[in-house]
């Protein structure tokens, strides 16, 4: 079995998400793919981020009908700082045999060496490099295994939707509209 793995905050989820987790299951022949929301990001610990019942819920309507994907609350579960190790080793256990692989974005992999317990870390999966328009991907320091996906390289970040709801801006295209209408019904990003 080959299963992906997605960290991140998801706040909130994008159609830029979506469609790198299509380009991994085609390019990659991934099984799962597992969306798996942060607690918290050790590289960004004092970021507000919205409920996790909010986030859960955004993923899971971003998501419906995609049979491949599921959504994996264990982070927020776990509370605290949210290390990629952590997770890795639990599917590791759950999934005995399966190859894994970690999807990342490619402004992240030089940030690798620096991640909790690297060298393990890089012993337990193949990192899914995911590009962005315009910018060559750095290469993965040894000891990391990475793959760069081709994809669906797309301009889109969260940062940019949240700024787009603060503006009063439609988001509804980019993250669909049971998304949009989730974040305008519990009234997120407007401040």
């Amino acid at each position: 079995m080959r299963i992906g793995l997605y960290g991140g905050s998801f706040d909130p989820v994008h159609l830029g998400h979506v469609l790198v987790a299509q380009a991994a299951h085609e390019e990659m022949n991934l099984d799962r793919i597992f969306f798996i929301p942060a607690a918290r990001s050790p590289f960004k610990p004092d970021r507000q981020l919205s409920p996790d019942a909010i986030r859960l819920q955004m993923l899971r309507l971003a998501l419906a009908g995609r049979t491949y994907c599921e959504v994996d609350p264990q982070e927020l579960s776990r509370g605290g700082v949210s290390y990629t190790i952590d997770t890795v080793k639990d599917y590791a256990k759950r999934f005995a045999g399966a190859e894994l692989f970690y999807l990342i974005g490619a402004d992240h992999v030089a940030q690798l060496p620096k991640w909790r317990d690297a060298t393990q870390l890089a012993a337990m999966v193949t990192f899914l490099v995911i590009p962005r328009p315009g910018e060559a991907s750095a290469p993965a320091a040894p000891p990391f295994r990475a793959r760069s996906l081709h994809g669906f390289p797309i301009g889109l970040s969260a940062s940019q939707i949240r700024e787009r709801v603060r503006q009063n801006l439609p988001v509804d295209l980019l993250v669909g509209s049971e998304v949009a209408e989730s974040i305008r019904h519990n009234a997120l990003y407007l401040s």
